[in-house]
């Protein structure tokens, strides 16, 4: 469904009955990424709700530059839509930047939320301490900083060197169609250059706001993840100021919810079940 917000309209699935949990795609995908925990969390008597982020997929891509696609942004629209859906709490639930969207949604407006389950990506501040491995993993975000030159890298040769950086995951042919369309890997990109310049990266003297103790929280992490190291979300725990909990799932890549929807999907319901 098409939900239009104060200034996007955003691609929407909403799906069954009961309490409502709030599944928030990272970068380059859309709520097609949740389609396993969809089914699943519906089965078991949850309302889902998926949402593709504006500046991916089928959503808008509002003009503006990277300042239209900050992070604060994305969690507007996401209160904006809770709001439109008449839900006053949810249970949230997000994956590399929407982790970090989820994160920051949960700081600023933790009555919305009952519980946080944060997958591959941690706290920003245990990713900032997590060592000079993380500092490696993460050496793509700084090319993304450069508007044009990452552009041109990431679609040369009909897009090899994204298609190699998506390497395991299982959507890459049908992610990288959607960011054919024109402007939208720019608009894609633009949440990195908006959310993390350089020197929010690595500033070793930016604040850590730690997660309210209100809300309990959830980090799973995958062991074969090539983009974030396993400190980098069991330290997230150091930031959390109520009850964490950690998990790590065997045999998948960084998009573990497609290729250990099982594990992903019992792991999910056993924390919403707790904090339901």
């Amino acid at each position: 469904m098409r939900v239009e917000l104060s200034e996007v309209t955003l691609d929407v699935e909403v799906s069954g009955e009961g309490p409502a949990v709030l599944l928030v795609h990272g970068f380059p995908d859309s709520h097609h990424l949740w389609r396993h925990q969809v089914a699943a969390l519906n089965a078991a008597g949850f309302r889902t709700v998926a949402p593709t982020l504006r500046g991916f997929g089928a959503s808008d891509r509002p003009e503006g530059g990277p300042e239209a696609y900050h992070p604060g942004k994305h969690v507007g629209d996401l209160v904006e839509l809770l709001a439109r859906l008449d839900l006053d709490r949810v249970h949230l639930v997000g994956h590399d930047w929407g982790s970090g969207i989820a994160q920051g949604l949960t700081q600023f407006f933790p009555d919305k939320v009952r519980s946080l389950s944060v997958l591959s990506v941690g706290h920003l501040a245990s990713i900032r301490s997590a060592g000079w491995e993380q500092k490696q993993r993460s050496w793509y975000m700084l090319l993304f900083q450069l508007a044009g030159v990452a552009e041109d890298w990431l679609t040369r040769d009909d897009f090899a060197n994204l298609r190699d950086m998506l390497g395991e995951h299982p959507d890459a042919e049908a992610v990288i169609e959607q960011l054919r369309a024109p402007g939208a890997l720019t608009a894609a990109l633009d949440i990195y250059r908006a959310g993390l310049p350089a020197e929010v990266q690595f500033d070793p003297e930016a604040p850590a706001v730690p997660l309210p103790e209100s809300v309990p929280v959830m980090g799973v992490w995958s062991t074969g993840d090539r983009f974030l190291t396993e400190r980098s979300m069991s330290g997230t725990g150091e930031y959390v100021s109520g009850s964490w909990r950690y998990e790590r799932v065997e045999d998948a890549g960084h998009w573990l919810q497609l290729d250990q929807p099982e594990k992903v999907n019992e792991l999910l319901l056993s924390f919403l079940k707790e904090n339901s």
